[in-house]
């Protein structure tokens, strides 16, 4: 009988030792699972709030640029959904080197004559592939004189071809300008009026064209 109440007490203790161990691994379990999802939770709440400081500050650029981008047309009659799309594509919302620092929005390069001129690296699309070259950019006193020296040039044209963007100029609708700029020499980019348009259409920027 004694061996018999040793045994069952071993059993017994033994069975507690699980039980307890059950729990143990339980609670970690759940604070290991509580952990997760307040990790998770943060990092979704970080995420999401530098999503809102970016499309703050994107939309700051767009507005700070509007404007001119409106007025130009009226001159020269380019759609200003069509110079924000460049703005923005370029200059990667300003914040390149060229636009932040020289207030070149558009990557015009120097004429041989002007003394307000620096040399930087850029990319080109060159045979395929896009290759880095050293040239003369043009640089200016604020953005506003950067989207006028692009109207300028779209509307009345290079040296060496005054109707150079004429498609640009007799487009209708953003679609169609877009596709002038490839048609007409603009951009060495293969894809450069796919980003444009996609560009217009996330952010709306049809809604500035006349």
């Amino acid at each position: 009988m004694a061996k018999y109440k040793k045994g069952r007490k071993r059993r017994a203790k033994k069975a507690n030792m699980i039980l307890m161990l059950i729990l143990v691994i339980c609670g970690l379990v759940i604070i290991l699972g509580f952990h997760a999802l307040y990790e998770n939770g943060y990092h979704t709440d970080n995420a999401q709030n530098s999503n809102n400081e970016v499309a703050v500050e994107h939309r700051k650029f767009i507005n700070k640029l509007a404007p001119q981008a409106q007025r130009l047309q009226g001159q020269y009659n380019i759609l200003p959904s069509i110079t924000l799309a460049q703005a923005i594509l370029e200059s990667d919302w300003g914040t390149s080197k060229l636009a932040s620092k020289y207030y070149n929005l558009f990557g015009v390069k120097a004429q041989d004559n002007t003394t307000h001129s620096v040399y930087l690296n850029t990319q080109e699309f060159v045979n395929g592939r896009y290759v880095t070259i050293k040239a003369r950019f043009q640089v200016y006193q604020d953005w506003n004189e950067s989207l006028a020296d692009h109207a300028k040039l779209l509307a009345y044209g290079t040296k060496w071809n005054p109707q150079q963007y004429k498609d640009v100029i007799a487009a209708d609708n953003y679609l169609q300008a877009a596709d002038g700029l490839q048609q007409d020499g603009y951009a060495t980019d293969p894809t450069y009026t796919k980003k444009l348009i996609a560009i217009i259409k996330q952010y709306k920027l049809y809604q500035y064209d006349d």
